[in-house]
């Protein structure tokens, strides 16, 4: 029987392959009931997303420098953390969300009643945390506000629904409604990023469009499945069924930067995420990336980060625990 070619054997999905990095835990959750006016500052959480869905009413969100207006079965994704203020209308005082009285519900879910007593809107926040820093390969990519109309065609019928579930959980509180709750906001992350993943122009440069090619893809999601193999540029254009110069070419044009370039980038985000572990030995790292000394990885995590792994280790640690304290 005739085998396939290395391009047949495992064909390339963009979306699976730019998407599986994203495994997320929720830090917390606020379901708030607002009236007119009302506005609250949202601190930054850096390696967390913040997400906004609309269940009634409707208001401003400014981050980065942008503004969106939300209105009823909306959801904006604030991708890269970043701190940012919600308000029922332009210039409305927004004070720390940390200093309005909250109800806590769990250890990670709370009930927000604030505003002036006139319009109505409601509406779910949270913020999850990305596991793993490759996760940040791909949240650089994103603008600072993701939205989502709840007025799209049936093409977003199942962020739609998920959306709608969510509303139906906020305006009704029933037993078991935080686990709920919980559990579609991780996949609603993912939807919103997979929606702009689909029909952004921006989505389809870098190293996210060059999964789209069939061949470079393959390169890719070989190097991200199997970072510690000794990979050549030689042996990655053979996977590719390309030639070495033509390979090297195309990968530099589609990506922006040479192969061994990317994967050694490729390993060092692998290793920062390690790092964060407590326990985790920089030896230990260092042979789980393929790296046949303690040595050799530390010259190289140094070359792409500026910092020593030990250092970047501490730094991380205390990034992680400074975040946590701000959470319930």
């Amino acid at each position: 029987m005739a085998t396939a070619g290395p391009i047949e054997t495992a064909r390339t999905d963009p979306l699976a392959a730019a998407l599986g990095p994203l495994q997320m835990t929720g830090a917390f959750y606020c379901s708030s009931e607002l009236s007119a006016p009302w506005g609250m500052t949202l601190p930054p959480l850096p390696g967390y997303a913040w997400f906004h869905v609309m269940s009634e009413g409707g208001c401003e969100l400014e981050a980065e420098g942008a503004t969106r207006t939300l209105r009823r079965g909306d959801l904006a994704l604030v991708p890269r953390g970043g701190g940012h203020v919600l308000r029922s209308a332009p210039a409305v005082e927004a004070p720390e969300i940390l200093d309005l009285p909250r109800e806590q519900v769990s250890d990670r879910y709370e009930l927000l009643r604030h505003g002036g007593g006139g319009e109505r809107s409601r509406m779910i926040c949270g913020a999850v945390r990305f596991e793993q820093a490759t996760a940040q390969n791909l949240v650089e990519l994103l603008p600072p506000i993701i939205q989502v109309e709840g007025s799209l065609s049936a093409d977003a019928g199942q962020l739609q629904a998920t959306l709608g579930l969510i509303a139906a959980e906020t305006i009704a509180p029933r037993p078991g409604g935080e686990a709920v709750v919980t559990r579609l906001a991780d996949i609603l992350v993912i939807q919103a990023i997979r929606a702009w993943i689909e029909s952004d122009p921006g989505a389809q440069v870098g190293w996210l469009g060059a999964l789209r090619d069939e061949r470079i893809g393959r390169a890719l999601t070989l190097i991200h499945a199997d970072p510690a193999r000794e990979w050549t540029v030689a042996g990655l254009a053979r996977e590719a069924a390309m030639s070495r110069s033509a390979f090297a070419a195309r990968f530099t044009e589609l990506v922006g930067v040479p192969v061994l370039r990317y994967l050694t980038e490729w390993r060092m985000r692998l290793a920062q995420s390690r790092l964060e572990a407590d326990g985790t030995t920089v030896a230990a790292v260092a042979a789980e990336l393929g790296y046949g000394s303690e040595a050799a990885f530390a010259r190289a995590f140094k070359r792409v980060t500026g910092l020593a792994p030990r250092t970047a280790a501490r730094q991380r640690r205390a990034e992680r625990d400074a975040v946590l304290a701000l959470t319930p």
